[in-house]
């Protein structure tokens, strides 16, 4: 054979590395399916099944990748969170609609296959799959070379969710004197990392050498799928929002009815450490708003007389409190006051 050959490997692209990736995934995610019937990993395509007891089963489907947190987790060299966060920016979407998240793919690409990051990788995503009860049906792992930089990779997730049509969250159930309740985030979750990180390039700061940082940067965002299927089968909730990408403003806004407004009282909002710490460089309040969550993570809207019935669907991190009311008025959002960042 010609020792000058052109090969695919040569090129940058390793088959068999991948190949034992693949038998990797396959063989995690049966474990935690314990359903090897309908095992398709690898194969050309994923089969599931809808759930029996819906009788008029509605598709709805997310996607979302975690941004540059991606980075973060490359200067701390750890991997085993930013998995959860993938899944949890898509499941918390689709609960938004009332729907249950069923299934869940990946794509992870790459510049050169790294098993040992992509295993840690991977055990994040099922891991998130496991707290939003949802299978990992498939993927897509891209190695490309002098496409990423030595070391750089890039996540994408995909999940679809069933709902009933009696039981999806639509504008209509919202109404003039409903309460706004914030629960409270994990952490910045996975946006507004780009701006953390020139926050941390300008100050010369080493997040490897500061445990506060290091510990809150990387914490994974919290998948609220649990508590607020609950609150839609017990019929406790009008609407409700994630707050991601253009903070509490943006967000909730998207589930307002024309007419009617959420009035917020931005000093009822209990802001985490984090958010004062990044206040504290050089940030404004209406850059922190319109980038962070700020500590609310997610938002319900509720009927009064629902207020005391909700807590018990919380645990005592997470538990849920007043931030506002749906008020008439032509604007969709209204903030009142300042966030006490102290």
């Amino acid at each position: 054979m010609n020792k000058k050959a052109f090969t695919y490997k040569k090129s940058g692209v390793n088959i068999g590395a991948a190949d034992k990736f693949v038998s990797f995934i396959s063989s995690i995610s049966s474990k935690k399916r314990g359903n090897k019937k309908n095992n398709n990993i690898g194969g050309f395509g994923s089969i599931s099944n809808l759930p029996k007891n819906i009788k008029r089963p509605k598709i709805v489907a997310c996607t979302d990748g975690v941004g540059t947190k991606i980075e973060i987790a490359n200067l701390l060299n750890k991997f085993d969170t930013i998995g959860i966060d993938l899944v949890a920016m898509s499941v918390n979407d689709l609960i938004v609609q009332g729907a249950k998240p069923i299934l869940f793919l990946d794509y992870i690409s790459i510049n050169k296959i790294d098993l040992k990051k992509l295993k840690s990788i991977l055990k994040g995503i099922v891991k998130g799959c496991e707290i939003a009860k949802c299978e990992l049906v498939g993927g897509e792992t891209a190695e490309m070379p002098g496409t990423y930089e030595k070391g750089k990779f890039d996540v994408a997730g995909f999940a679809v969710g069933v709902v009933d049509e009696k039981k999806i969250l639509n504008k209509g159930k919202i109404k003039k004197g409903d309460l706004i309740l914030a629960v409270p985030s994990s952490g910045i979750h996975s946006n507004g990392y780009s701006l953390v990180r020139h926050v941390l390039n300008k100050k010369k700061i080493n997040i490897n050498k500061n445990y506060f940082l290091k510990k809150n940067l990387i914490e994974p965002t919290k998948i609220y799928v649990k508590e607020i299927l609950n609150l839609i089968e017990n019929n406790l909730l009008n609407g409700c929002a994630n707050i991601t990408g253009g903070g509490l403003a943006d967000n909730i806004k998207r589930v307002i009815p024309n007419k009617l407004c959420a009035s917020i009282d931005l000093n009822k909002i209990k802001p985490l450490e984090i958010f004062s710490w990044l206040k504290r460089n050089n940030i404004s309040d209406k850059e922190m708003l319109k980038t962070f969550n700020c500590g609310v993570g997610f938002c319900l809207i509720i009927n009064p007389k629902n207020l005391k019935k909700i807590n018990k669907y919380f645990s005592k991190e997470f538990k849920p409190y007043v931030i506002g009311k749906i008020i008439k008025k032509k604007d969709k959002v209204k903030l009142n006051a300042k966030i006490n960042w102290s």
